[in-house]
């Protein structure tokens, strides 16, 4: 992904700053620091591409979609419409604060669709945790509508989708609360690192409260600050908030090179029989993280994967079959596998996972082939890369003779 491929000076820099000081906590010290705020910094820089009125900075961002639900008043016993279409972290953050998952249909932007979230609404559904996946977005205007008429939470976890956007506003600001992550595979790498935002003053300070073991961060003497409430250690350190400055300020950069890039193969690939692409919501907010193709059908692209697999062809994902992004391949949720009980299993699944029924979700990740686009990639690079996906694609499209 873009972030580790740009990796220089201007993030020795922030790093040299707190090592000059030798003061690694988010927090007070202030004599020793020199000024160097980088977690205060990190926030900033945030604040200044989505245009969020509050930001703060975690250890993941996995604690920040947690963070954000438990901030937005989410909890114990509560239902929450979650994709079968997301980093698993999405569906931990709701089982570990002891809400339920309630699994809904996408659509072909590879996000929940206003029709999957109506279908899946009970009496007991509390929220909606909506994933911006692949860098792009869902289709906000409908799916505000649903959120409005049936007055729900909704919570949006953007980790694969910072700076991208839905008719001027940056994802993660429909809702409550919203989340990036910033691990070492997205479009800015803190290597390991989440931010929150919400234009919600009050979520911001429950937030800023619950993720470091409530403290309410009032006074000088930290030993001294009062504790509104419980919390837990989500904090990040000044080290990958230093890296997270430095890769934020690229990212303006990193966005205009991805989307031409993305331009590019999509041109070269749009005359190649039996490949379209993934829809996405508003084609002038794309962050471009990803080149999303959908093929005729699961068998076609199961051919085409092995294909490219023969040519050696790399740098894609088939989340059909992956691991750790779709649901089939979820035994250990279907099955509630744990080493400590957790609410869901006190209060019962709201669903049977183990035979849930999502048609549209499983035709549609069943066709997608995924590749990450490049910022330091030529046009020769992806001529040449475009030339092997177009042949893989023409082979597997042949007739299938028994």
């Amino acid at each position: 992904m873009p972030g580790t491929e740009l990796f220089g000076a201007e993030e020795r820099k922030e790093i040299n700053d707190v090592l000059s000081t030798g003061v690694l906590f988010r927090y007070n010290h202030d004599a020793l620091r020199n000024n160097h705020w980088k977690a205060k910094d990190f926030e900033t820089e945030v604040k200044k591409i989505t245009g969020a009125k509050f930001a703060h900075a975690m250890s993941s961002g996995s604690t920040a979609v947690a963070t954000a639900l438990a901030a937005s008043g989410i909890g114990t016993g509560d239902e929450v419409i979650v994709p079968p279409f997301t980093f698993m972290a999405t569906i931990e953050a709701v089982l570990f604060i002891g809400a339920l998952p309630v699994f809904a249909e996408i659509d072909e932007t590879l996000c929940l669709s206003a029709e999957g979230i109506k279908k899946a609404i009970t009496s007991k559904t509390k929220a909606v945790c909506l994933v911006h996946m692949c860098g792009g977005m869902a289709d906000m205007d409908s799916i505000m509508k649903v959120v409005s008429d049936h007055k729900l939470i909704l919570v949006e976890d953007a980790g694969q989708s910072f700076a991208s956007s839905y008719k001027g506003t940056y994802t993660g600001l429909f809702g409550k609360a919203g989340c990036y992550s910033f691990d070492f595979f997205k479009i800015a790498t803190a290597g390991e690192g989440g931010v929150m935002v919400t234009n919600d003053e009050i979520t911001y300070k429950k937030a800023d409260v619950y993720s470091d073991h409530g403290h309410d961060h009032i006074g000088a003497v930290r030993g001294m600050e009062q504790h509104p409430y419980l919390g837990f250690n989500y904090r990040i350190s000044e080290l990958h908030a230093a890296v997270g400055v430095a890769q934020t300020r690229r990212v303006p950069l990193i966005k205009d090179k991805n989307r031409k890039n993305k331009k590019f193969m999509q041109d070269l690939l749009s005359k190649t029989t039996g490949i379209s692409f993934a829809k996405l919501a508003d084609p002038d907010g794309d962050s471009a993280t990803c080149l999303n193709l959908l093929l005729p059908d699961t068998a076609t692209a199961q051919r085409v994967v092995d294909e490219m697999k023969a040519a050696g062809v790399a740098g894609f994902d088939y989340w059909f079959k992956n691991m750790y992004h779709f649901i089939n391949q979820w035994d250990h949720i279907k099955e509630l596998r744990t080493i400590s009980k957790l609410p869901i299993e006190v209060l019962g699944a709201p669903q049977d996972y183990k035979n849930l029924q999502l048609p549209k979700t499983q035709e549609v990740i069943g066709r997608l082939i995924s590749f990450g686009i490049k910022y330091k990639w030529t046009e020769e690079d992806m001529k040449t890369l475009a030339s092997k996906i177009s042949e893989c694609v023409t082979k597997a499209m042949k007739p299938v003779h028994a």
